[in-house]
């Protein structure tokens, strides 16, 4: 897992170095032949999770996005469909 955030508190802006860290990881994962997942936390909406997901992230982990939307099944509904 990485965080994509400064631990502690939700609501915070996404850190743009984090999809250097999941394209430098995903490469290590795949020389490696490993199976072994990535997950993200921290910043995650509509944008950054398809950037994360364009980068080679597996997981994402979108908290205050989801439970701060007004719609939270459609921005669930969104999320999947990226």
């Amino acid at each position: 897992m990485l965080m994509s955030v400064n631990p502690g508190f939700g609501g915070q802006k996404f850190i743009e170095n984090t999809l250097d860290k999941v394209r430098r990881l995903k490469k290590m994962i795949v020389e490696k032949g490993s199976n072994a997942k990535i997950e993200i936390d921290g910043g995650v909406n509509f944008e950054t999770g398809k950037a994360l997901l364009e980068a080679g992230a597996d997981i994402l982990v979108a908290g205050s996005f989801v439970f701060g939307a007004k719609d939270q099944k459609a921005t669930i509904a969104g999320l999947k469909n990226l």
